[in-house]
């Protein structure tokens, strides 16, 4: 019978596909990945080549020496490094319990809270800033006699200014709930929650010790993409009159043009080797389980 068989064979190189016909090359991926590459890399090269191309010296990498002795350098980085570690885990105390709940509590509430933690992608930044400063500058005038008129000018305070971290909070809600969310549906919260419930242990000791340690590499990236968006925010920081990171690179601008671009290209070069490594950080735990 084996002699009777037919044997199909596939000729070397090429794989076999789906009802008999052969996989063609999928030309249009390499055409996108072309177009993105040129679409992200043409910029940075050009802004590269804007700071080490001085006018009399030629190539000088003198704008990258004077990054950190440049005035303002070192506080304005260190106050938007601040704000977000704040702001995240404000965030991860706001969004990780609540998402949790919902998974095991409330199945149906779900959708209202995916509708609630999004609700800043639709609000412009320009609109949700302009209620702020109206919000603090109604404060002082009608809450003088109370005791929160020194909270609401406490929250204003330049060295640590807690309104940002408020408000990047609400910015933050939505990128942070995906990732968590993501990571809340590649394991199985109900049958961990259960099986430790059943052996005696409670719910804070559910979530620190069963949930968290499962939760790592999409914590992670909700950390990560909470940190981006405070250290490239600016509108609502101008306005409110801030000088985090990205307003002390828009005031050197104009005198310090290259310094500027430098320090925009070295920071987008660490947010870049920082999302490889937080990459790379994910795919060692997804292995290793």
């Amino acid at each position: 019978m084996a002699s009777l068989t037919p044997q199909v064979t596939t000729p070397a190189g090429s794989a076999p596909a789906r009802g008999g016909r052969p996989r063609r090359p999928r030309v249009w991926r390499g055409v996108v990945l072309v177009i993105a590459a040129v679409y992200f890399l043409v910029p940075l090269i050009a802004s590269f080549v804007f700071t080490v191309k001085a006018p009399n010296q030629g190539f000088s990498l003198d704008a990258y020496g004077k990054i950190f002795s440049a005035e303002g350098f070192g506080g304005s980085l260190l106050l938007s490094l601040g704000l977000g570690i704040a702001t995240i885990v404000l965030v991860l105390l706001l969004t990780l319990p609540a998402a949790v709940a919902v998974r095991l509590g409330a199945p149906r509430l779900r959708p209202v809270l995916e509708v609630v933690c999004t609700l800043p992608l639709v609000v412009p930044p320009i609109t949700f800033v302009a209620g702020i400063s109206t919000v603090l500058r109604w404060g002082p005038d009608y809450l003088a006699s109370t005791p929160f008129y020194q909270t609401i000018i406490a929250v204003q305070n330049p060295d640590f200014p807690v309104v940002l971290v408020l408000a990047y909070v609400v910015l933050a809600l939505p990128f942070a709930y995906r990732s968590l969310d993501a990571g809340l549906g590649a394991i199985d919260v109900r049958t961990l929650s259960e099986a430790a419930r059943n052996l005696g242990a409670s719910w804070p000791h559910v979530l620190l010790r069963v949930i968290i340690p499962n939760m790592r590499s999409a914590m992670a990236s909700a950390s990560f993409l909470t940190l981006a968006l405070v250290l490239g925010e600016f509108t609502i920081a101008r306005l409110l009159s801030f000088e985090t990171f990205p307003n002390w690179i828009y005031r050197i601008s104009g005198s310090q043009a290259q310094v500027s671009v430098a320090v925009s290209v070295f920071s987008l070069l660490i947010t870049w080797l920082l999302l490889l490594a937080l990459s790379s950080a994910g795919a060692r735990q997804r292995s290793g389980v």
